[in-house]
């Protein structure tokens, strides 16, 4: 299997692609003025404590107070000195009595926390006082002394191996997990990322000292180098990125964590604008859709709620040859692979509903689950699934940590009063920037007209006019933004001049 990472990166949106023998596997964005905490370290201040829900909401110093649940707080901090204690979070001995947070926290105290999720929709951020901090091969725990392997790193040997060789050379007292990197990662590769590890928690402590409540202590690191630690792997057979500066940054970063991998990254030149090019624009756009069709004819239906995300599996087109058992087998194991797909492609997180269509065979459930199970196994995010029921359904978990693709780029219908979804006028500025780009290099006019809705042409005047200053610098054109009353919120018009002068 080829696998490629694919980086468009401007000032304005940072969008990374995982692309898998030719489809787009993940995909992911950043922008700086909508950019997730998920990572951070903060000094809170504890604002609330609700020993009814057994939890308290914490000042951060963002809009909204997190939420922190009993079993999230970690007993190894005191609030004073942010420093271990002799107790380990991890051992039982802690948790032999249920702990209550009433005890455990003050109204006003200040605490050491990390974002575990992102605010979604209505909800603040989940907040941790387990912190760990990732690295390529090692995740670092600083309240403990455990050491852990990752699941997908299968075969006791191999596990209490790498526990052997982690035992060897950590700090006495300091708790690692292994992350999948680590079965190839040499003892010097290990050790490298430890030394930067406790530098970065060492820092951390510093800054908590210093600090008074909330503040942030500790930013976790952009999209770009983030793509080197979770997902560039020596499985990867190159990463093209298409902006200079974000090329040489990467390259510098590389350099420290994966040097073997240097060669890999390549900085991409063409015209044609790298997503159009491996037919990424496409796929993005039909991942959020809320139909997606499958080869043989048959079509599944994404719905996702706050709660919860159904999706309900047709036959649509497909009607099969002979057997009508047969017909609804293959279009269940069509789906089966292409939801396992869809969840991962579209990050959706939470309690899903698969509703399949109905087997009378116990065979064939059989087979159907085996084949839903074996489909997401590629997928990173923790998964859990129940067993299919008699009424053809699939109740499992995804694990939940920032929004879905779907409220990324969307918002509510301003049309119809929120029932359905449009494009965010954000996500549509930023595909005129792109149009502009693309359009500029066939067209010799030194000025173009930008016919867009009043709400798209305000935000290009006003949030967006730095951003929109730099692509007119880009094209070295200078673009007229005219409100047109009656163009839908998606539409817009580029009116390029013809003469040169």
């Amino acid at each position: 299997m080829t696998t490629e990472i694919l980086i468009n990166a401007a000032d304005y949106e940072v969008r990374l692609a995982l692309v898998e023998d030719g489809n787009l596997a993940e995909f992911h964005m950043q922008r700086p003025t909508e950019r997730g905490i998920m990572g951070n370290v903060y000094k809170g201040r504890v604002v609330r404590v609700l020993p009814g829900m057994q939890a308290s909401f914490v000042d951060i110093g963002i809009e909204r107070t997190g939420f922190l649940y009993v079993d999230d707080v970690c007993v190894a901090f005191n609030s004073d000195e942010f420093a271990p204690c002799v107790t380990d979070c991890a051992s039982t001995s802690v948790r032999e009595k249920p702990l209550r947070i009433e005890d455990l926290l003050t109204q006003g105290q200040e605490i050491l926390v990390q974002v575990s999720k992102d605010p979604i929709g209505t909800k603040g951020a989940r907040l941790t006082c387990h912190v760990s901090l990732p690295c390529r091969s090692l995740v670092f725990l600083p309240q403990t002394s455990h050491i852990g392997v990752s699941r997908k790193i299968e075969g006791e040997t191999v596990r209490e191996e790498i526990k052997n060789r982690i035992e060897a050379i950590r700090p006495a007292g300091t708790g690692f997990i292994a992350r999948t990197l680590a079965e190839f990662a040499s003892n010097e590769e290990l050790e490298a990322d430890m030394e930067y590890l406790l530098l970065s928690w060492q820092e951390i402590l510093d800054k908590a000292h210093k600090q008074t409540a909330p503040s942030l202590l500790h930013k976790d690191i952009d999209i770009i180098l983030r793509s080197v630690r979770d997902y560039f792997t020596s499985g990867v057979d190159r990463l093209l990125i298409d902006d200079r500066t974000a090329w040489l940054a990467l390259l510098e970063h590389v350099e420290t964590f994966a040097p073997k991998l240097r060669d890999r990254i390549q900085l991409y030149t063409d015209p044609v604008p790298l997503f159009e090019a491996h037919n990424i624009e496409v796929e993005i756009s039909r991942a959020i859709d809320k139909k997606v069709w499958l080869r043989s004819g048959g079509y599944i239906i994404i719905e996702s709620t706050e709660a919860l995300t159904v999706i309900d599996v047709n036959t649509g087109r497909f009607v099969g040859k002979n057997d009508f058992n047969d017909t609804i087998l293959r279009t269940n194991m069509e789906a089966a692979t292409e939801i396992a797909w869809q969840l991962r492609l579209r990050n959706i997180g939470g309690i899903v509903i698969i509703d399949f269509i109905d087997m009378e065979s116990a065979e064939h459930r059989e087979a159907l689950f085996a084949t839903f199970q074996d489909a997401v196994k590629n997928d990173k995010s923790k998964i859990n699934i129940l067993k299919l029921s008699e009424f053809g359904l699939i109740q499992m978990t995804r694990k939940r940590s920032s929004e879905n693709l779907h409220q990324l780029m969307c918002e509510p219908c301003q049309y119809c009063n929120g029932e359905g979804m449009l494009k965010s006028r954000r996500t549509i500025c930023y595909e005129i920037f792109r149009q502009l780009k693309r359009e500029s290099e066939n067209h010799l006019g030194k000025q173009a007209e930008l016919r867009v809705h009043p709400d798209i042409a305000k935000l290009l005047s006003t949030n967006e006019a730095k951003n929109f200053a730099g692509v007119e610098q880009q094209i070295d054109r200078k673009v007229e933004i005219i409100p047109t009353d009656d163009l839908h919120l998606e539409n817009y018009t580029i009116n390029w001049s013809k003469s040169s002068t």
